[in-house]
């Protein structure tokens, strides 16, 4: 059996998530999970939304371990697993998919991956899907709280790449993608989800 990555966070957020997810996903059949990172949503997920196909996606190195908490899930509801670089101008068929989530993304990615990302959710998804974006983000150019902007001064002092988004910048990159912001709903520890229609 392949060893199991795990993140605190993932175990922390799942609930409140998924109490977001069954209202924004009712609709929804067939979600594109981005970057999956340990598998620990995918796995929690994908037998709690039972009418939806789960397919979790990231970088092909960290599949193995996404595939080590997938593996346990009964296969009816067992989330599928592919390699995708958000990067990639032609992300990989995963068949019609009508909603999108990713969690604790957009801090880590670079702004050149993060609008990448909007770009190829705008081509996959059919109009009228959601997009559930969860993590940290500043709000009108300020951070919503002391914690967020001590870690958003972490994340760039190790790498200035990352950083907490403005909600503001994220409309502008989501736009030319056909992405637009619906809600923004507050969860616990000073994190957000929003969540994007597709025009």
């Amino acid at each position: 059996m392949n060893e199991r990555p795990f993140a605190p966070a993932c175990e922390r957020n799942r609930e409140p998530i998924l109490g977001q997810l069954l209202k924004h996903f009712s609709g929804a059949s067939r979600v594109l999970e981005v970057g999956s990172g340990t598998g620990q949503h995918a796995a929690w997920f994908g037998p709690r939304l039972p009418w939806l196909t789960w397919v979790a996606t990231d970088l092909e190195e960290r599949l193995d371990g996404i595939r080590a908490w997938t593996d346990d899930v009964d296969v009816e509801h067992r989330p599928e697993v592919m390699a995708l670089d958000v990067n990639d101008d032609n992300w990989p068929d995963a068949g019609p998919v009508d909603a999108a989530f990713s969690a604790n993304t957009a801090h880590i990615l670079p702004e050149a991956s993060v609008a990448a990302m909007f770009r190829g959710l705008g081509r996959c998804l059919e109009p009228g899907s959601p997009f559930c974006l969860y993590g940290p983000f500043a709000v009108g150019g300020a951070h919503t709280g002391a914690g967020n902007a001590a870690f958003d001064a972490s994340l760039r002092a190790r790498d200035p790449a990352m950083g907490i988004r403005d909600v503001g910048w994220l409309e502008t990159v989501a736009a030319p993608a056909g992405l637009v912001l619906e809600t923004m709903d507050v969860m616990p520890s000073d994190n957000r989800l929003l969540l994007w229609r597709k025009c």
